[in-house]
């Protein structure tokens, strides 16, 4: 079974915009076929939110290159059904309201990683008793370079 990766806003922009030399491990996984890439529809509307609004760093982009990441992002990840809520206590809540999502939906997706640099996610991810309750890792990048 390959193993299933869902990844948070900021893990697609450094794919889909940035270009970031990071992502490239887990670019050339998903291309070869060696892991599946999940989203839902909420996290993919929190992707389509952010690519509208601009980056500090380089200028907005203009509707055609916005459609075309998120044409991207839709060849390379499968959709999950995430519109039922997880049940209560299932999984630790984020103090991020935010970052929720991404728990849910690597949940839904039967995901082995969570794949992130949001550092609330990344420290629920490092709790020894909230990690044990996760089915699944919740790693940077270059951490799952590693694994």
């Amino acid at each position: 079974m390959k193993p299933r990766l869902v990844l948070d806003t900021n893990v697609w922009l450094d794919w889909l915009v940035f270009e970031d030399p990071g992502i490239v491990p887990i670019r050339n996984a998903a291309g070869t076929g060696r892991v599946e890439i999940y989203i839902d529809a909420v996290c993919e509307e929190e992707l389509a939110r952010v690519l509208a609004r601009g980056f500090a760093k380089r200028p907005v982009l203009d509707a055609r290159a916005q459609k075309a990441c998120i044409a991207q992002c839709r060849r390379i990840a499968k959709r999950i059904d995430t519109a039922a809520p997880a049940p209560r206590g299932m999984l630790p809540a984020c103090r991020d309201p935010d970052d929720q999502k991404f728990l849910e939906a690597a949940l839904a997706a039967g995901a082995q990683f969570l794949i992130t640099k949001d550092r609330e996610l990344l420290e629920v991810g490092r709790k020894k008793a909230l990690r044990r309750a996760l089915p699944f890792r919740i790693l940077t990048p270059a951490e799952f370079r590693r694994v």
